[in-house]
C-alpha cells in the first residue's frame, strides 16, 4: 500500500464516518435529504450504516489490504446508486456534485489500492 492510498483512505474513512453516523442520528440535514430523496428514515438509517461499514473496511484495509479493496468497490456502488437517485429526482449540480466527487475519490482510491496489491 502506498502513502497516497493510505492517506486517501484515512480521509475518505472520516468523511464517510461523519455521514454514515448523522443517517443514523437522524439529524434534521439527514431527515431533511431523506425526504427530498423518497426514503424513509429508517432507510436512510440502513444507508448511514453501509458507509460506517465501508469506512470501516478501509480502515481496516489499511491492514488487509483486499478487506478495503472491497469495501471500497461496495462505497463505489452506493454512491453509484445516489447519483442515480440525485438525477432521478431532477436535483441539480448543487446536490448531486458532492456524491460525484465522493465517487471520484473512491475510485481513485481504488485504482490506487489495485495498483499496489498486485
Amino acid at each position: 500500500m502506498t502513502l497516497a492510498s493510505a492517506i486517501l483512505a484515512g480521509l475518505l474513512a472520516l468523511v464517510f464516518l461523519a455521514l454514515g453516523t448523522a443517517k443514523i442520528l437522524t439529524l434534521a440535514p439527514m431527515r431533511v435529504r431523506a425526504a427530498e430523496a423518497g426514503f424513509s428514515t429508517a432507510a436512510y438509517r440502513r444507508i448511514g450504516v453501509l458507509e460506517i461499514a465501508g469506512a470501516t473496511g478501509l480502515l481496516t484495509g489499511l491492514i488487509e489490504p483486499p478487506i478495503g479493496g472491497l469495501a471500497g468497490a461496495g462505497l463505489l456502488l452506493l454512491l453509484g446508486a445516489a447519483v442515480v437517485v440525485h438525477l432521478r429526482n431532477g436535483d441539480g449540480p448543487r446536490k448531486s456534485t458532492p456524491a460525484v466527487i465522493c465517487g471520484l475519490l473512491v475510485a481513485s482510491y481504488l485504482m490506487l489500492h489495485l495498483g499496489t496489491t498486485r
